[in-house]
């Protein structure tokens, strides 16, 4: 049934009785989109066409001037290059042992700070925080005035108890060693932090009922906290991880990626593969490389340490 408007002599005009619905849908419809159009309009042009370009880039060469379709050539060429794998045997050997050594650090750091007795707790969980929050290339150039090899605070300790000094900076070793000692200075309060929010989610009264039980602390540990804490634990592996494969700062302030490529990560190289030799497609390439790497990466520890064991 429909409803005529009328006056003014004129024809009569037909109003449909639910146009008010139908315009209140329309209005429910695109609400979402006027709030979230902006924002999804600025992501689609700052991130995913970037991301898009970057793409067909690495597809392409530059040469005397004019950007020619190359296809696979530049992913060829980087299975053939030296620099490239030893990079990424780099950032694996770091990873294997800074992201092990921080959490664990980080764990003992959270159980100290999680206990009622200690005193100070509130200003501790700070200074073991501050450095995150201190700018990466600030920190990096404290510690290469620290590592320096002729008067640097480190060598003056050693000398202070009879050992030699140390070239941190110059041999390959000691180099990556520099390199994960920094790295692990500056992540190991924030994982702490973490897991200490991690840490008191645990109910008072399931440690009541596992000494009820007889438990002693290993085996606290082991059934009880574990297995609550490990969500937390696998959050702070796959961002430490990522971390890890995207370094750049430290290494570009620290070493320089030296010497010999000792500490030169995928990231520093595809750096100076497009900002130094100009060379964007090989560096749009290799970007794509380590986006793969850390998404495989990512899978297989949400796939091996985010499983829940059958009950």
């Amino acid at each position: 049934m429909t409803k005529r408007k009328s006056g003014g002599g004129g024809p009569a005009r037909a109003v449909r009785p639910d146009a008010p619905r139908r315009r209140e849908r329309w209005r429910r419809r695109c609400a979402p989109w006027t709030f979230a159009g902006p924002a999804a309009a600025l992501l689609a042009l700052f991130f995913a066409y970037p991301l898009l370009a970057g793409f067909y880039q690495s597809f392409t060469a530059d040469r005397d001037g004019v950007t020619t379709w190359v296809g696979l050539a530049q992913y060829r060429r980087m299975m053939e290059d030296p620099v490239f794998w030893a990079a990424l045997r780099n950032t694996g050997l770091i990873l294997l042992v800074q992201v092990p050594v921080m959490i664990g650090l980080a764990l003992l750091l959270a159980f100290g700070l999680n206990q009622s007795w200690l005193r100070l707790r509130s200003g501790l969980r700070i200074a073991y925080f501050l450095p995150a929050v201190t700018m990466l290339v600030a920190y990096s150039v404290v510690f290469r005035v620290l590592l320096k090899t002729d008067g640097g605070l480190v060598n003056q300790m050693l000398g202070a108890v009879g050992l030699p000094s140390v070239d941190w900076l110059n041999g390959p070793g000691w180099a990556r060693l520099a390199l994960i000692g920094s790295i692990t200075w500056r992540w190991t309060g924030y994982n702490a932090v973490i897991l200490l929010a991690g840490l008191q989610s645990i109910g008072r009264e399931q440690y009541e009922a596992a000494a009820i039980d007889g438990a002693g602390p290993v085996t606290t540990f082991v059934r009880v906290v574990m297995p609550q804490l490990r969500p937390v634990i696998l959050f702070c592996s796959v961002t430490s991880t990522i971390g890890t494969l995207q370094l750049f700062d430290e290494n570009y302030v620290l070493t320089g990626g030296g010497p010999g490529n000792a500490t030169t990560t995928p990231v520093l190289y595809l750096y100076k593969v497009g900002f130094e030799q100009l060379d964007f497609g090989y560096a749009a390439a290799i970007s794509w490389v380590v986006v793969a790497v850390i998404g495989l990466i990512s899978y297989a520890q949400f796939r091996f340490l985010g499983k829940e064991k059958s009950r």
